[in-house]
């Protein structure tokens, strides 16, 4: 793996939204061809705890690949956007 971290994705406060994207910066090894992956980290954030991380987390996806750059993490409500999330999330990323 070329690289990995961690990040938060933030709905903001209660009642929150159905999509919110991140974007991860810094990654000047990143080139247009590289693949990403993002998923939900189960650990405690100041509004969600580790069981909420496990059974009704967001769903979250990585693209948008920017050579030199980095690329977004896209975090959504399960179901096409039905119903909203709020709040931080955790969430780990990688590329190679």
């Amino acid at each position: 793996m070329a690289a990995q971290g961690t990040t938060t994705v933030d709905f903001g406060a209660f009642p929150g939204d159905t999509y919110v994207t991140v974007a991860v910066t810094g990654q000047t090894g990143i080139l247009a061809g590289s693949l990403v992956e993002a998923w939900i980290i189960p650990a405690t954030t100041a509004d969600h705890s580790v069981d909420e991380h496990v059974v009704d987390a967001p769903v979250i996806r990585a693209g948008n690949v920017v050579a030199g750059t980095g690329f977004t993490i896209y975090a959504s409500a399960p179901r096409d956007g039905e119903g909203q999330y709020w709040g931080q999330w955790n969430v780990g990323w990688v590329w190679n």
